[in-house]
């Protein structure tokens, strides 16, 4: 898609082309800084009022959107309510944010040339001025929240909402992260919405498949409080506005467990909407560009806040009493990932980005302990040779593995571990799902891998086996074999529990499949109070940490749906325990 970028007039594609970066681009359409900037010409590091100046000339997202005609549109996709500087930039090159997981041919104005290094050496030279002229400066809060993925906007909210002074910081430009991308659900037991279908479940059971699930590595007591409070987390989200009403099941658990929204949508978009809304409404301090580089902490070790460096304020202090780490995983660090686990190293990514794992090394560095960093997960389904991640509940909803014999050779529903080493001990290492319409049509995310080109489908079986170039004979006999399992409620040969639908049509559909790594379960590690632990075993005053960042919860495999109940129930308490901790420790003026 390409976007005007003047109000009035419109640059002709011949001036695009000559131009450098949106800067020039906009000077030729008589566009002055100030129209952009403001008379101060101030960006800060969220760059609120520029993105605000770009929504009143071209319009809102919602509005671009309605006029793309491309077959990916940029302006309405999982991301959400976006800058519109994440991805058009001012004085450096644009590039479309959707581009950093996927391989869109998007065409977008000011793409970056060898005409532009006279904008970066303007940047370069304003920063550096910038930075001599002024003083590091610094500011207050009671709590910091570093990383704005689903943990960090629930502690922030949480802490929030009990009385503390909170400000959320995001090192990349758009808020959500891993999150973002969750596809499956919450795990939760004995809800609500579990009893109004009649599921039988228990925290219990949740601890039990838990442990197994991570091999019983996992730490006990953190695990019992991820189950026990399970049900709270989800009635907190609905709480919030979520919808958490429909149920699926996930891989080594033995009820439907996952909750999601209506439809199967993706959990994640969803849930970042609504966490941005309630962050917004509370006029919490959120931003985005603003990198933690240090966590400060006293003689004593207590800690007594952060240096963040800012895209266009560069470094500053802010003085807090309570940090909170939930700055994630590590999945996206080829180098990390590679000397904890080499053989790793040259496997595709499902994870944002940012997932870099920052968030440990600040911890680590004021002493907290670090575990399980070589435990790195491999998701069993991505989408062939892409980043995107095919969601568990596809195969929760009913989908097979095959192989490229045409033949099943695993339990679907088994943990991601043995799912995954099942595929590797295939001869071309890797598989696709098999699903038939009502497979389909119980889960809308398929129409967004269908949009995205993943998916093959035919009128009949025979034909989906030519496209996927497999023995025609061999995937029948494996659809008619599966469907005979439907009917008898019993699949003997792959023990597989639950059978929800038959493959069958009008029409017939298949995912290519690989292993990708997914999830590091390794990390800071925490107490059941949230509170961050030190390499002497005691915590860390004033350092709190929630999500993917920590270890100990997932053991050495962690199962599908527990990464958002981790988020929830640990950000829940992370929140909770900062505030108490600033009001047990505030004292009272005379």
């Amino acid at each position: 898609m390409f976007l005007l970028l003047a109000c009035s007039p419109a640059f002709s594609a011949d001036q695009a082309s000559k131009s450098t970066f949106l800067s020039g681009i906009h000077k030729k359409n008589q566009i002055s800084c100030a129209d952009c900037h403001g008379k101060s010409l101030a960006v800060n590091d969220s760059e609120t009022a520029l993105n605000k100046n770009c929504v009143e000339c071209h319009g809102t997202l919602e509005k671009l959107a309605s006029k793309s005609k491309e077959h990916i549109n940029p302006h309405n996709s999982h991301l959400g309510e976006v800058n519109c500087t994440t991805c058009h930039k001012g004085h450096g090159p644009s590039k479309a944010y959707c581009n950093y997981c996927h391989s869109f041919g998007m065409k977008i104005p000011a793409m970056g040339s060898a005409e532009q290094s006279n904008d970066k050496k303007w940047t370069q030279e304003t920063s550096q001025k910038k930075s001599k002229k002024e003083k590091m400066k610094t500011e207050s809060a009671d709590v910091v929240v570093i990383g704005a993925g689903g943990a960090g906007y629930v502690a922030s909210i949480t802490a929030h909402d009990a009385g503390a002074k909170v400000i959320l910081l995001e090192k990349m430009p758009i808020t959500g992260g891993n999150s973002m991308l969750a596809a499956g659900g919450i795990n939760a037991a004995a809800t609500r919405f579990q009893k109004a279908r009649s599921i039988q479940d228990d925290p219990a059971e949740m601890v039990k498949e838990t442990m197994k699930g991570g091999r019983e590595k996992n730490d006990p007591e953190l695990v019992k409080v991820l189950a026990y409070r399970s049900s709270d987390a989800v009635d907190f989200l609905a709480s919030l506005g979520a919808d958490m009403t429909d149920l699926v099941r996930s891989g080594g658990v033995h009820a439907d467990r996952t909750h999601r929204p209506v439809g199967g949508a993706a959990v994640g978009p969803h849930l970042v909407k609504v966490y941005r809304e309630n962050a917004a409404k509370r006029k919490i301090d959120v931003r985005v560009n603003s990198e933690v580089v240090k966590i400060l902490s006293d003689n004593n070790g207590t800690v007594t806040g952060v240096q963040v460096k800012g895209k266009h304020s560069g470094l500053y202090t802010i003085k807090a009493k309570a940090v909170i780490d939930t700055a994630g995983g590590f999945a996206a660090n080829n180098e990390l990932v590679g000397f904890y686990k080499p053989q790793f190293k040259e496997t595709a990514s499902s994870n944002q980005p940012g997932a870099t794992g920052e968030g440990v090394v600040l911890a680590e560095k004021i002493g907290a302990k670090v575990i399980d960093m070589e435990q790195i997960q491999i998701h069993p389904t991505m989408g062939g040779e892409t980043k995107v991640l095919i969601s568990e509940t596809v195969r929760g909803s009913g989908a097979i593995l095959v192989n490229h014999a045409g033949k099943r050779f695993v339990n679907e529903l088994t943990t991601r571990d043995k799912a995954s080493a099942a595929i590797f001990e295939q001869p071309d290492k890797s598989a696709f799902l098999i699903l038939g319409e009502d497979i389909r049509k119980s889960n809308v995310q398929i129409d967004g891998y269908i949009v995205l080109g993943l998916v093959q489908e035919s009128d009949s079986i025979e034909g989906l086996a030519s496209k996927m170039g497999v023995p025609a004979a061999a995937l029948a006999a494996t659809v008619d074999s599966y469907n005979k399992a439907f009917d008898a409620k019993n699949d003997p040969e792959f023990k597989r529990q639950d059978i929800p639908r038959k493959i069958a049509g009008p029409k017939y559909y298949s995912i290519w499949v690989k292993p990708g790594r997914h999830h590091t379960m390794g990390g800071v590690k925490i107490n059941t109070e949230a509170q961050v632990i030190s390499t002497k075993g005691t915590p860390v005053v004033g350092l709190y940490a929630a999500g993917e960042v920590t270890g100990g919860v997932h053991g050495w495999n962690r199962l599908g749906g527990n990464a958002i109940t981790d988020t929830v129930v640990f950000g829940r308490i992370a929140g909770a325990n900062a505030a108490k901790f600033i009001k047990q420790h505030t004292v009272k003026k005379p």
